[in-house]
């Protein structure tokens, strides 16, 4: 699988292809890169977030996931730049529960892109969890990144 590495502010990330899309964004750094013209233009995108100038990505994205996950992570890909939603929120919009909606958060394969750290907990004051980078510290630092003041 076609793939390429770059640095973050927050770490090592690295971007995975497959059929003209992103798949995944692993948080680390993996060994012999085989860039593209989608990939290259995914870390320029990247870039441009990470450097405050860019709001949103434009990029062909195809993560592997259950119909509920898909579900899920297009709720997720449809939250604002800056803004917030509860996994309460997004649980009443598919008629579940909380938890399954944390489940699928966590099994996101493309973070960032698909912006899984604008999901928080009840009240929208709680972080809730995070299971990439170092974790709840990763997601307040996207969260802050992007103008949101959460503790």
């Amino acid at each position: 699988m076609a793939h390429l590495s770059m640095n973050s502010p927050l770490g090592g990330l690295t971007i995975f292809e497959e059929s003209g899309s992103i798949v995944v964004i692993e948080w680390g750094r993996a060994a012999t890169p085989s860039p593209s013209p989608l990939l290259l233009e995914a870390k320029r995108q990247l870039d441009a977030y990470f450097d405050g100038q860019a709001k949103e990505f434009d990029l062909p994205v195809a993560p592997r996931g259950t119909p509920f996950q898909q579900a899920v992570w297009a709720l997720i890909s449809a939250i604002p730049f800056g803004a917030t939603r509860t996994y309460g929120d997004l649980a009443r919009r598919l008629r579940t529960a909380p938890r399954p909606v944390g489940g699928a958060c966590g099994r996101n394969p493309i973070p960032i892109v698909i912006p899984c750290h604008r999901v928080v907990g009840s009240g929208g004051w709680r972080l809730g969890g995070y299971s990439g980078g170092q974790g709840v510290a990763t997601k307040q630092a996207l969260l802050c990144l992007e103008g949101q003041l959460l503790v």
